[in-house]
């Protein structure tokens, strides 16, 4: 008996509106359970999924692989581009910032708080954290948030809320 190629599956994971690629990213590789070396090597882009995860964008993902992700996330390519910064807007990877009161309501991390024009949460008219207003730690990157709390004081981002500020 011949023994075909055998194909992975994944788990599948379904991006919420506006996330990051690097929230994403580390929920979809969290419910696969894959190092960021693991899923390169099984999308073919090793070295890329590390830099998207830290805002890394330079090189920008090129069309093929967004598509080879795509692929493996089983989810469309332009979903992907989305949660990627638009075309000429710079990044802010330091530090990592939050709206706790858009977490709240779609628990994941927002692409455009990473934006460097990014002022505020326009929705909320809040300014964004960039630390836990209890303890001071500064917020890990968001592939690496899994329960929706401070890393080191445990105070969850919706407790965060009452700490934010007009902007």
């Amino acid at each position: 008996m011949e023994v075909g190629e055998i194909n992975p599956w994944f788990f599948q994971v379904e991006p919420f509106e506006g996330e990051s690629i690097s929230h994403f990213l580390g929920r979809f590789r969290r419910a696969n359970e894959l190092t960021p070396t693991g899923l390169g090597k099984a999308v073919g882009i090793a070295g890329a999924i590390t830099r998207w995860e830290k805002f890394r964008f330079n090189p920008p993902p090129s069309r093929q692989q967004l598509e080879a992700l795509a692929k493996v996330a089983g989810i469309d390519a332009d979903r992907l581009e989305q949660m990627l910064p638009p075309a000429g807007v710079g990044m802010k990877m330091e530090p990592i910032r939050l709206c706790a009161a858009c977490y709240v309501e779609s628990p994941c991390h927002k692409i455009e708080w990473q934006f460097k024009v990014t002022q505020g949460c326009q929705y909320h008219h809040l300014s964004l954290l960039s630390e836990c207003p209890n303890c001071g730690a500064r917020f890990k990157v968001p592939a690496l948030w899994v329960d929706g709390w401070c890393q080191r004081c445990f105070l969850s981002f919706g407790e965060m809320l009452k700490w934010q500020k007009p902007s």
